[in-house]
């Protein structure tokens, strides 16, 4: 079945070249002008991937972002963004809120071809029933990979799907120190420098959900120069 990829832009030009490019690389293009139209679209037709923009009339990425992440039948959504504005707070602030990426404008439009593929492939083999059948115990930490959960504590913890592909590269990998690149590709299936901020975020989050105390980390530890390493003890 032909993937479905929602691109919602209220520049009319950015949304016609998008849909060009990704309709020559073989997905069905949806379309919206403002966030209004993008969550009844989505919520209609449940497309497989959202390309968002960042600052839209009728409630902007950021608003929609919250909304489908909060919505439980819209919630593993992934979420592209695509933001003019170049400032880190802002790109910060949309990984925060659970996009899986950003791009930033102008952009090339084969790269963002690219990422659609790349985010579209890790959801597959992320819902593969092929994909590892068991679980991974860490300290107070429980990963389910079949059902995808993750528990602290015995208390159910809300991940998006980059904090969950981090997790699971952490727990499959105990004291192993994993560069940064080694995250990158795990997490968002590629690395290429200017991701580093992005890395950083989403570990960021990942410890607020799991520390005891985030900034004295229990579990995800800092190796200075080289990337981040899983402490504790597996089962």
């Amino acid at each position: 079945m032909t993937q479905r990829i929602l691109v919602v832009d209220d520049d009319k030009s950015i949304v016609k070249v998008l849909t060009a490019y990704l309709e020559q690389a073989g997905y069905q293009v949806l379309t919206a002008y403002d966030g209004e139209m993008a969550l009844h679209v989505l919520r209609r037709e449940r497309p497989d991937l959202v390309i968002l923009d960042l600052m839209m009339p009728n409630r902007d990425g950021w608003e929609v972002t919250q909304i489908i992440r909060s919505d439980k039948t819209l919630a593993a959504m992934p979420i592209i963004m695509l933001t003019a504005r170049v400032e880190d707070t802002d790109k910060i602030v949309g990984l925060e809120l659970g996009a899986d990426d950003y791009i930033t404008k102008p952009f090339n439009a084969r790269e963002v071809t690219a990422r659609v593929k790349s985010l579209l492939r890790r959801v597959r083999l992320d819902q593969s029933p092929s994909a590892a059948q068991h679980i991974l115990v860490n300290g107070h930490l429980k990963l389910d990979l079949d059902q995808h959960t993750l528990l602290v504590d015995s208390t159910p913890i809300e991940l998006t799907r980059t904090e969950f592909n981090l997790i699971e590269a952490f727990m499959s990998n105990p004291g192993y120190t994993l560069t940064r690149d080694d995250l990158l590709e795990k997490a968002v299936g590629y690395a290429y420098e200017g991701l580093g901020r992005a890395l950083d975020t989403h570990i960021r989050n990942l410890r607020r959900k799991i520390e005891p105390d985030p900034d004295n980390p229990t579990y995800i530890q800092t190796v200075y120069g080289v990337g981040y390493r899983l402490a504790g003890e597996s089962k």
